[in-house]
């Protein structure tokens, strides 16, 4: 398979003498040479100008990355080893409104190539239209949530194509000049992004790789899956690369089922990110390095997802399925950390990488460290109540529905209705997303969290008509998998005692793209419940710091006005990183939003963060618990022996049965150890496809571990096959009588399906790992779980 970039040569004109030279590995090139570069594709090699290319290459989002600091990341990038930086767009970033583009200051991605190149860096383009990435929605616009249906996102549905065709020639105009072909440094760019998990329409890729041919993308172009999926999402003419964090030899394995090319792994994974409530995530460096090395020796490429995290700055973060969002912080545990430090990471993927470079290649030092400074503590005197905040402006409707019938895009959002006198009752709606308060004539009685799909609330009786307010939290859009139809707001119909609750009035902060502040009235003195706080630190010499946000409960921060993100004392993370060139000399102001009210309304910044900090007791009160199994007399509706080793397996029952709760029971594992893991747990339906699982939830698990590891539950219907359920190994937990087998976990579908059989994949990693299981049964039915 060979693919030659198609070139409309351009000279660049007006280069200053020192500006005409631009280092690109171990070659020098002059700027016109560079215009004329040609990449391409041979059966074994990517070749640039002749010669052999074997991509080093490290994802770092520019959104994530203060545009003060791309230079200095950049200089990192080259320092660890690497020859091409990869990059994302997110549509969402620069259409957040349809038909308004940026792509201005921290938005300039042109800039951001430019800085590439002048860096020695080639660039590897990622634009969409779905990114994913722990991104708002995957990356895609939240205003495509105004079209009805829940199925036509990443289809070849209208509602879709048709505005993601505008944007793609949109991001042509602004990026087409930055490709090789044109004298720029954008080597290849992506095609969609792992299609092959989400669907199966081979037609939807080929009109997404029309679409940015249609753009004027004339380098090679190219698609990732994960290794699983590269043989069913393979189309002619479309270069094929493997995402993976372990293995390298089963991933290269599956590339060479479909084409005859060099080998590539377009995201080999050097952490993970972190999602709220969970410990933090780390990743091996000796694993790492010894994959990396793997790979170079094969002739392989590869780019680190991710070699430099960033922070997803604002309101800008995403969230795992079924619903858990993420961090603000994305340090990723990559080498290069979120305020651009190189450790003891870094040196182990340098030192790894430095024996593959080509004769006459040569590494820079890594850049100094930015400076970093100690704020002392500052307290905050000034509030305004969320009340206060709310806009005057009310909209009335009989029943509500998702706040992108709206035109809302996400904030705060009151709802209040008239409750008639009567007696003690429940309150419920069809569905919350994502967190709310409930109160009555000003007097909280609940909560409602989609995390556990809690969307009612115990009401008590009333003598006399009394307002219900519901004060609902939007955090963020699901980024993968189907979920990422995710409409926020409280869906109706409400219903009181069964009955329908109508002539509902809504107001909304609508904090929009940037999470620009409401005008806000200042009062001396501690406000109750939901309020902005304001305080302020002053400095004569600026530096990076990291603000101790623990003592705080749940909301977002701002300083000078710019939102550094959202934070959450449940953690693990308890710091908020805040650049250097953010702040000014003299005073610096900061506005908190705590929606549950600071334990001490003080803040510090500290020269360390504080990213592996839970505090699980700080959440929003959750009624324990009170499940347990109800399998006795229950027949399996199979049982058998998985097979050894990682690879993903399909199991058909005898006949398929009907059910809304499914069960895997976990009899022993290949190891002989106690253990049971899970990667991903997906269940057939009788046309072979997997069920859709947007409403699924776990309702019991025997054991999970939640101390050294995320070991959750969760992580075995999440899509990601990179993290795992893992039963309890650290603690008390892992010698209960619970952590031994069998080993259970149950899912409730959310209603009744026909379920044909399950694929199963086990724990990714090396053979003699922990929790793979052997022997095994499966339930189905209506009620697998009841109450103690």
């Amino acid at each position: 398979m060979t693919i030659k970039s198609t070139s409309r040569r351009t000279m660049l004109r007006g280069a200053s003498a020192a500006a005409a030279a631009t280092t690109m590995g171990s070659l020098i090139l002059p700027l016109s040479a560079q215009a004329a570069a040609r990449f391409t594709i041979s059966d074994t090699d990517f070749m640039l100008d002749g010669q052999r290319l074997q991509i080093r290459c490290g994802e770092m989002h520019f959104a994530r990355v203060p545009r003060e600091y791309w230079q200095h990341r950049l200089k990192a990038i080259k320092a660890m080893g690497l020859n091409t930086v990869c990059a994302y767009l997110f549509w969402n970033y620069h259409e957040w409104r349809e038909g308004r583009y940026d792509w201005q200051g921290q938005r300039d991605a042109a800039e951001f190539c430019k800085l590439a190149q002048q860096e020695g860096l080639w660039v590897i383009l990622r634009p969409g239209p779905y990114a994913c990435a722990e991104w708002e929605m995957g990356g895609l616009p939240w205003w495509l949530l105004k079209k009805p249906g829940d199925a036509f996102l990443r289809t070849r549905d209208a509602n879709f194509v048709q505005p993601a065709r505008r944007y793609m020639k949109e991001v042509g105009r602004i990026l087409g000049p930055q490709q090789i072909t044109h004298g720029g440094p954008i080597l290849m760019v992506q095609v969609e992004n792992e299609y092959g998990f989400f669907g199966e329409d081979l037609d939807y890729m080929r009109d997404m790789k029309s679409m940015l041919q249609d753009a004027g993308f004339d380098v090679p172009l190219f698609q990732c899956n994960p290794t699983n999926a590269v043989v069913k999402s393979h189309i002619d003419g479309l270069f094929n690369v493997v995402n993976f964090g372990s293995d390298p030899q089963t991933g290269f394995k599956a590339l060479d089922q479909v084409q005859k090319g060099p080998r590539m792994c377009g995201e080999y994974y050097s952490g993970w990110f972190d999602t709220w409530g969970a410990p933090h995530r780390r990743g091996s460096a000796n694993g790492a390095v010894a994959d990396i090395q793997i790979m170079l020796k094969a002739n392989g490429s590869f780019s680190l997802y991710m070699a430099h995290g960033g922070t997803s700055f604002g309101l800008w973060g995403g969230c795992d399925r079924p619903f858990r969002p993420d961090t603000s912080s994305y340090d990723y545990d990559a080498p290069i950390s979120e305020a651009g430090w190189t450790g003891e990471k870094f040196q182990a993927y340098r030192d790894g990488i430095k024996p593959f470079l080509p004769a006459g290649e040569t590494l820079p030092p890594p850049p100094p460290k930015n400076p970093v400074i100690a704020i002392k503590p500052f307290a905050f005197k000034e509030s305004c109540t969320v009340a206060a905040a709310l806009p005057a402006k009310t909209l009335s409707v009989a029943s509500p529905q998702p706040i992108e019938q709206y035109d809302i895009s996400r904030g705060l959002v009151s709802y209040r209705v008239t409750l008639p006198a009567g007696p003690a009752g429940k309150l419920e709606a069809a569905k919350v997303r994502d967190l709310a308060w409930v109160s009555i004539d000003g007097k909280q009685i609940g909560t409602m969290d989609t995390r556990y799909r809690r969307f009612s609330v115990d009401l008590p009786a009333r003598s006399k008509p009394a307002t219900l307010e519901i004060l609902l939290y939007t955090i963020a859009r699901v980024n993968f998998g189907v979920e990422i139809h995710d409409r926020k707001g409280l869906h109706g119909p409400v219903l009181l005692n069964g009955q329908p609750l109508e002539n509902w009035d809504i107001r909304a902060i609508d904090f929009d793209a940037d999470a620009v502040l409401p005008p806000l009235t200042w009062k001396t003195g501690r406000a109750q419940g939901a309020a902005f706080w304001r305080g302020g630190f002053d400095v004569t010499q600026s530096g990076d710091t990291f603000l101790d946000l623990s003592g705080w409960g749940q909301g977002i921060v701002w300083v000078n006005g710019r939102c550094l993100g959202r934070y959450w004392s449940i953690g693990p993370t308890q710091t908020m990183y805040l650049p250097g060139p953010w702040m000014k000399q003299g005073h610096n102001e900061v506005v908190v939003l705590d929606l549950t009210g600071p334990r001490s309304a003080r803040i510090e910044g500290l020269t360390m963060p504080i990213l592996d900090k839970l505090r699980p007791e700080l959440d929003l009160a959750r009624p324990p618990s009170k499940v347990k199994p109800a399998l006795d007399g229950v027949k399996p509706a199979h049982e058998g022996e998985f097979a050894q080793g990682s690879a993903v397996q399909d199991v058909k029952f005898a006949q398929p049965l009907k059910g809304r709760q499914f069960c895997l029971e976990s009899l022993d594992a290949f190891d002989g150890k106690q253990y049971a893991a899970v990667a991903e747990l997906s269940l057939l339906g009788v046309d072979g496809k997997t069920l859709n699982q947007s409403n699924w939830t776990i309702v019991y698990a025997s054991s999970e571990e939640a101390t050294k590891e995320d070991g959750g539950a969760l992580n075995a219907i999440n899509g990601q096959a990179s993290d795992f359920w893992h039963t309890a190994y650290s603690g008390k937990a892992a010698t209960a009588p619970s952590s031994k087998h069998p080993h259970r976990l149950i899912i409730d579908l959310g209603a009744e399906a026909t379920i044909a059989g399950l694929r199963y994949t086990p724990r990714q990693g090396p053979e003699g790992i922990t929790g793979r299981i052997k022997h095994y049964r499966a339930y189905v039915g209506d009620h697998l779980v009841k109450e103690n």
